[in-house]
């Protein structure tokens, strides 16, 4: 998985109340981590491998998220 994808999960994992994936990938679009173009590519390749379901993070989601939240603490 490439750090734009964990980007996105910890995004998604961290979202305020109100939020959703389209507002998450404007957010990450403005702050020039992917185009929202690459960001909607990086989505369909999550919701493809399972980690992201109607635009909520499923279980494997949640442990990913965790995982690389662990990672970009180092």
């Amino acid at each position: 998985m490439i750090t734009e994808e964990k980007v996105i999960l910890l995004a998604l994992l961290k979202k305020e109340e109100g939020e959703n994936l389209r507002d998450i990938l404007a957010m990450l679009e403005n702050n020039r981590v992917f185009t929202m173009k690459e960001g909607k590519r990086f989505v369909k390749i999550l919701k493809n491998e399972g980690y992201i379901e109607e635009n909520e993070l499923t279980l494997k989601g949640t442990t990913a998220a965790q995982h690389a939240e662990a990672e970009f603490k180092l």
